[in-house]
């Protein structure tokens, strides 16, 4: 960059090694009354040489090889006029103007001294030769020219009318032809336009009329008017008593008056006998209430930049306490222009409380921004996340379990009762919130490439090998994961050593590695930056070497995981009673012999970026060819969504139904059903973005919208639309997660793309499930099952019909070209005599042949 008017200056930044090499420290060997240092031309050619491209002359190296001299000007820029501490003169000339500047005449010394300093000197303009920079072509751009081609009309008249007089006189147009040529209106379909929207304003005001009256004004006078009661005398007051008509009325109507008074009593008559309907039940809320209320809103007011919500996670043992991960809300063309300062910004997995809405109560680092995380259903202090960069990242929160957690022994009445788990924190300990460190990440070179969409824990009753073949789980605890990313493949990965670690291992791992801090557990120490998948599938397409880019998978087995809850504070109690924890001995029964588990499924389904519900198969299978691993085909394939799959979740109710959420459509299928979904909705006029199964109604389901609602579908009471839409917020809603807190209340869990997440209560008809519900929708679903069978049927009716209709007019063709010679000489013979006739026919008529009495034909000549 060079400064206008100066083409000979250079600026230069020169650093303080710069300065000693070449002797022009500023402030010693350049001041202010000597700002400048000749260079030799060699010195900078050595420092060239030495230092290349890390050399501050190496932006001028070509100014430097071409000037004609052998030393050059380097000028002190204390101001920083040019942009930069030094500047650089290269050409002679200029060199020769600063040192040896052209001397003013002493009149014109005498007159600038005369001059004050801010008194404005006019200087003519100067006219320069025209350079074009391009404005040309914008100004043609943005010019308006016709498009369109014009069309001429050429009017003519006969040379023998020009100047002939001309009357006009009045006719009727209807009697004359071709004189009136009527115009109707038709609607054309090919310019119809439909009205979408119509903004309309209407204001409704009543009826006014002004009516003036006129009285007459009278002399006033004071008057005054005595009213008495119309009384009954003695005697007719007896005589009434006595009468026969007011004696009966009394009967009558005083056994009618006793019974209403009787029944107002006993019970309420303006009661809503509707509304009480259904069987009492001592509930939170109105039973007539069928919208989501707002029970809390958590948001990161601490974070300097914005950022969304992309997973969240109920934590599975400790009730009010919501884990949720935050990235930048940021393009991949912005992530990667301000990379370097994102990475001075920590990304965080955030713990809500329901006990304090402001601050987070555990902060969960990471090297880069967390997509998808879930806690271990064997010990929900073990955390696993996928990062945004590909790599696995682990956490340990073990340490810091007391904090967060208090169980409270209560009576031996059940074990629902004896564990109870409440979220209490010391009011010292809600000051500050805790940092806590990664125990590990996967190795960069050997995982995914790209961000981690999805990630699960493999159920701790079994454990696969590289092969995909499935075993009985040696540990007795989850130890295995499965993730997919944008780089087209879906990784097994075992956190446990794949080789036994000896202590001389361990300790001279830890020499060789970075100094860990000493708040960082080990656990999963042998697993940090050296983590490698165990197996990894991709999911070709067919013929062509590409692959599909799955978003999210859902396993046979996840249903397992979402029941575990007793389970895990069962466990969680025997581990502290025995004081030692699994994961702490990952090597444990490693040396136990593999037993294979027979039957089991290994189908599990993917949803892609491109719509698209693929159901394949995770075991491995060796290409008879070059005999390498590779994966299967995918047992079905359907293009169903017209965007990226969000979400793809099993029903917890049913174990093969599952939801799918993509694009602007939602569909539910069957496993094992491979002809098309069981339900698919129509184009929804909001993008779909997230949704999830009802954790107590097994035919509700949410689902999240790009405009903040929340589609809430009831297939009990509508299939073919949502029973009913709310608004939750002003923007994109990324996740869904509901959680049941107790018996009689249930939250749902709302995060934004404003990084704010909503705390929404479940009304009692949405969470209570209606009589024989679970029968009705399995009913519902079998029904939807047989439609589809039937539709199959018919495609290949149809199909078979299309065929013998086919072959048929294919017959027919055929038999016209298959005649037989006697056939075609009868035809030829009947056409000639047909013709003959006709020509006899028209020279009668004619005259050219008359017909005699015999009934011959004579020639007339």
């Amino acid at each position: 960059h060079r400064p206008k008017g100066h083409p000979e200056i250079y600026p230069l930044v020169l650093t303080t090694k710069t300065q000693e090499i070449f002797n022009c420290r500023i402030d010693e060997d350049v001041t202010d009354e000597q700002p400048y240092k000749l260079i030799n031309k060699e010195d900078i050619f050595e420092d060239l040489r030495n230092r290349a491209a890390v050399s501050d002359f190496h932006p001028v190296k070509k100014i430097v090889q071409e000037y004609p001299g052998n030393e050059l000007l380097l000028v002190y820029d204390k101001d920083f006029k040019y942009g930069l501490n030094f500047y650089l003169i290269g050409t002679e000339e200029g060199k020769e103007n600063y040192l040896n500047p052209p001397e003013v005449p002493e009149e014109q010394e005498e007159y600038k001294e005369h001059i004050p300093e801010d008194v404005y000197i006019y200087k003519p303009p100067v006219s320069k030769p025209w350079v074009s920079l391009g404005s040309e072509k914008e100004i043609e751009e943005e010019s308006v020219t016709e498009s369109t081609k014009q069309i001429t009309y050429m009017i003519s008249r006969k040379r023998s009318e020009f100047g002939a007089p001309i009357k006009f006189s009045d006719q009727n147009a209807s009697s004359v032809k071709d004189a009136y040529i009527e115009c109707t209106a038709y609607p054309d379909k090919n310019f119809t336009l439909k009205q979408l929207e119509k903004d309309v304003g209407m204001q409704v005001i009543p009826q006014i009329k002004d009516i003036s009256t006129q009285t007459k004004w009278t002399y006033p006078k004071n008057a005054t008017t005595q009213y008495y009661p119309r009384e009954f005398s003695e005697e007719e007051k007896e005589t009434l008593k006595q009468s026969k008509p007011l004696v009966d009325f009394l009967n009558n109507a005083s056994i009618s008056v006793e019974i209403a008074l009787q029944q107002n009593e006993i019970m309420n008559t303006f009661i809503d006998d509707w509304k009480y309907l259904a069987e009492e039940e001592g509930t939170f809320g109105d039973k007539t209430d069928t919208y989501l209320k707002e029970y809390q809103s958590f948001t990161d007011l601490h974070s300097p930049t914005e950022k969304m919500i992309t997973c969240v996670s109920w934590h599975p043992t400790i009730y009010g306490l919501i884990a949720v991960s935050v990235a930048v809300r940021l393009s991949f063309e912005d992530r990667v222009h301000f990379s370097g300062k994102l990475l001075l910004q920590p990304s965080l997995i955030l713990f809500w409380s329901f006990s304090d809405p402001i601050h987070p109560q555990l902060m969960l680092e990471s090297p880069d921004d967390i997509f998808c995380f879930k806690f271990c259903p064997s010990d929900p202090n073990i955390i696993a996340g996928g990062c945004i960069n590909g790599q696995i990242v682990m956490w340990d929160i073990t340490a810091h379990a007391d904090r967060i957690e208090n169980i409270k022994a209560g009576g031996s009445r059940s074990k629902r009762a004896t564990l109870k788990p409440m979220f209490l924190l010391e009011p010292e300990s809600n000051k500050e919130a805790m940092y806590i460190r990664h125990c590990a990440v996967s190795s960069i070179e050997n995982g995914h490439k790209k961000v981690i969409t999805d990630i699960h824990w493999l159920s701790d009753t079994f454990e696969i090998n590289r092969m995909g073949s499935v075993f009985e789980n040696r540990s007795g605890i989850c130890c295995q994961l499965v993730t997919c990313s944008a780089d087209c493949t879906i990784c097994f990965w075992d956190i446990r050593p794949q080789k036994p670690l000896t202590p001389q291992t361990t300790e001279k791992k830890k020499e060789e590695s970075i100094e860990i801090p000493f708040d960082v557990p080990s656990t999963f120490l042998h697993l940090d930056l050296s983590w490698k998948p165990l197996t990894k599938v991709r999911l070709s397409k067919g013929e062509t070497s590409l692959d599909h880019c799955p978003t999210k998978i859902s396993l046979n087995e996840d249903h397992l995981l979402c029941k575990t809850q007793d389970k895990m504070l069962a466990q969680s109690k025997t581990e502290k009673a025995e004081e030692m924890n699994p994961y702490h001995n990952l090597e444990s029964g490693m040396a136990n012999l593999l037993k294979p588990i027979d039957d089991f499924c290994t189908k599990f389904f993917v949803g892609t970026e491109e719509g698209e519900v693929i159901y394949t198969d995770w075991k491995m299978e060796k290409d008879p060819e070059t005999g390498r691993l590779m994966s299967k085909k995918p047992v079905s394939h359907h293009t169903i969504h017209d965007g990226t799959v969000h979400t793809i979740q099993r029903s917890p109710f049913y174990n093969d139904i599952i939801l799918t959420v993509g694009g602007w459509n939602v569909a539910i299928w069957k496993e094992g059903v491979m002809t098309g979904p069981l339900l698919h909705s129509c184009c929804a006029p909001k993008r779909y973005t997230s949704g999830h199964w009802s954790l107590t109604r097994p035919g509700v389901f949410y689902i999240g919208r790009e405009d903040g609602y929340i589609d809430i579908w009831d297939l009990l009471e509508k299939t073919h639309e949502p029973a009913q839409s709310q608004n939750i917020c002003i923007t994109m809603i990324t996740y869904i997660k509901p959680w049941i807190f107790s018996s009689k209340q249930q939250f749902i869990a709302t995060a934004d793309y404003y990084g704010t997440l909503h705390i929404l209560e479940i009304p009692w008809t949405l969470s209570r499930p209606s009589t024989n519900e679970m029968a009705s929708v399995n009913h519902y679903f079998e029904r939807e099952v047989k439609h589809l069978e039937y539709v199959e049927q018919r495609k290949k009716i149809r199909e078979q019909e299309k065929k013998e209709m086919e072959l048929e007019m294919a017959k027919k063709k055929v038999k016209t070209y298959q005649k037989s010679k006697e056939q075609m000489q009868a035809e030829l013979k009947m056409d000639y005599e047909s013709y003959l006739e006709l020509e006899k026919t028209v020279l009668i008529n004619l005259g050219l042949i008359k017909v005699t009495e015999k009934g011959s034909y004579m020639e007339v000549m």
